[in-house]
């Protein structure tokens, strides 16, 4: 259903516009499927460090690595540590899949309209856009550009600053609760969610997949593709 925040087109129940300065996207779990690649690396990573998978697959989703390895290392091992995950994940990467819809609606978007905001590094965030067939925005935002990670707002902050633009005037797609919150406290005018994983949170919607969606001087969204 359509919030209550957001206008229908006159006159049609079947498109939610949103007008908006640029679109930011996160990328895994919304321009790409990394799960199961992702997850394969840092098992391995675990084991390898005698840590239970498990509990270090808890803590993976919407944070950054070094944060990550954090949780479970002494600090004098991140660094090697999150080169080691790295490589692991860029191992598997060959096996990652666009998110329906992604590649259509960013190849629509001006190159000056559109960021790409990930916990990831560029390095990783890149090729896994490139094994799908999605297109690399010029804009790039990693994990170590800013000093505080997601939830903190600080990513999406700067990315609409290096686009020119207000992140009041920009729309967020996140599919995890910690970019949701990321994106909602960084102000943006909308932060739609992506998939199952956002269902349950404040986003201001929340679709299946990017499916649909199309870029038309702002973002129109079929109400077929919410959850």
């Amino acid at each position: 259903r359509p919030p209550s925040n957001v206008s229908a087109v006159s006159g049609s129940s079947e498109i939610i516009p949103l007008a908006c300065a640029a679109v930011l996207f996160d990328c895994d779990g919304v321009l790409v499927d990394s799960r199961e690649a992702g997850e394969r690396a840092w098992t391995e990573w675990a084991e390898r460090h005698g840590l239970s998978a498990a509990a270090v697959l808890d803590g993976i989703h919407g944070r950054r690595a070094a944060e990550t390895v954090g949780m479970f290392l002494p600090p004098e091992e991140t660094a090697q540590s999150v080169a080691e995950v790295e490589e692991l994940e860029l191992a598997t990467a060959g096996d990652i899949l666009g998110i329906p819809g992604a590649s259509e609606l960013v190849r629509t978007i001006p190159e000056d309209r559109v960021a790409l905001v990930t916990s990831a590094s560029t390095r990783l965030a890149s090729r896994r856009l490139q094994v799908a067939g999605v297109p690399i925005p010029a804009v790039i935002v990693d994990g170590s550009d800013v000093e505080h990670g997601k939830p903190a707002p600080d990513c999406y902050l700067l990315a609409a600053e290096r686009l020119g633009v207000s992140i009041a005037d920009c729309v967020i797609f996140e599919d995890s609760p910690t970019g949701i919150r990321a994106g909602l406290i960084a102000g943006a005018k909308a932060v739609v969610g992506v998939g199952e994983s956002a269902s349950s949170t404040a986003a201001t919607l929340v679709v299946r997949s990017l499916e649909g969606i199309r870029w038309d001087g702002g973002l129109a969204i079929p109400t077929t593709a919410l959850l």
